[in-house]
């Protein structure tokens, strides 16, 4: 099992399928990363040489931002929005959808359950006039 920018990636799988188990490595980046090696995308990736995972370690460390830097750029850039207090950051703030979706009906993920009222309890009547 190659290990690869601190993650364990699975020995069985191909090795274009394999490097998507990075974080801030995806399908296209994967075949893109493996060009710029030379290495063939039908290999299984226990059956890599120690060369050619060196060669896939260079690209990776030369040209993207993967794992830990990601993430913690990500939170950063999440962190300067909250405290600019835009409408993202304060969306962020609040734990609801910041890109635009609705919010009436769905975002139960980002809700968390629907809150029901308490049965046997009128609501209260205001003053009339």
């Amino acid at each position: 099992m190659p290990r690869l920018s601190g993650v364990d990636i699975p020995g069985k799988k191909r090795i274009v399928i394999a490097l998507t188990y990075i974080y801030g490595i995806g399908l296209t980046t994967s075949k893109q990363i493996l060009k710029v090696a030379g290495i063939d995308e039908s290999v299984r990736a226990d059956n890599l040489s120690d060369a050619d995972i060196a060669k896939i370690r260079e690209v990776i460390e030369a040209g993207y931002k993967v794992e830990g830097d990601l993430r913690r750029e990500i939170q950063s850039n999440i962190k300067r929005l909250k405290d600019l207090s835009t409408y993202r950051g304060q969306r962020h703030i609040r734990k609801l959808p910041c890109r635009g979706q609705r919010t009436r009906t769905n975002a139960r993920t980002a809700k968390g359950r629907k809150r029901v009222a308490v049965a046997g309890k009128k609501p209260v009547a205001g003053p009339k006039g």
